[in-house]
């Protein structure tokens, strides 16, 4: 059984699960701030607790957004740092996809997410992990209005992050690249003037 970790930055908190000879233990600060400053600290502690070094880790998978741009970069930064420096497999596991593995087996969900602004992420799943149309930022309105009768319905951005460690034991990482997906553009852009042309 792989040693994987798992790592959640993308909403207020900071989420760490590390399954290890077939159990899941967890790490979860309620944060919306000082990510950076608690990162490592708490993976530590998570992997001292269970004997594990870095070096025994086999996979590393983390949230991609849409969330915080600042929490999406240090979780996404962490990992792929990890990852160079022990060269495993790091996994970027889209937030709304990671936040349906909350659903009931076998039954359809739609997460709903506010986006502010009177808007919301949305994107509907056959069932846990299982997409069956891409994400969208959508008016407020226009996402209740596209509700279907009988889904679940999940409104939570909150990942069950024991349930991303179980789930990303098994993907192929070829198919979760681990680069930011904000389906909205960043607030943050960059200065056209200051830009380096990229040479052919």
């Amino acid at each position: 059984m792989l040693t994987l970790l798992a790592i959640d930055t993308a909403a207020p908190r900071l989420q760490l699960a590390l399954r290890h000879q077939g159990a899941t233990d967890i790490s979860v600060d309620e944060i919306a701030q000082g990510h950076a400053e608690l990162i490592f600290l708490r993976m530590e502690a998570l992997l001292a607790r269970n004997g594990v070094a870095y070096s025994d880790l086999q996979r590393i998978a983390v949230t991609t957004g849409p969330g915080s741009f600042t929490g999406l970069r240090i979780g996404l930064s962490a990992a792929r740092g990890l990852g160079l420096a022990l060269a495993i497999p790091v996994l970027g596991i889209p937030s709304l996809l990671a936040i349906s593995l909350s659903a009931p087996p076998g039954q359809p969900a739609v997460v709903l997410l506010d986006a502010r602004r009177d808007e919301a992420y949305f994107q509907r799943f056959a069932g846990p992990g299982l997409a069956s149309d891409r994400p969208r930022l959508l008016p407020m309105a226009e996402a209740r209005r596209r509700l279907a009768a009988g889904a679940n319905v999940i409104e939570s951005p909150f990942v069950d992050i024991a349930r991303l460690a179980t789930f990303s034991a098994h993907l192929d990482p070829a198919r979760y690249p681990p680069e930011a997906a904000y389906v909205r553009d960043a607030d943050a852009k960059p200065q056209e003037k200051f830009r380096v042309a990229r040479t052919a």
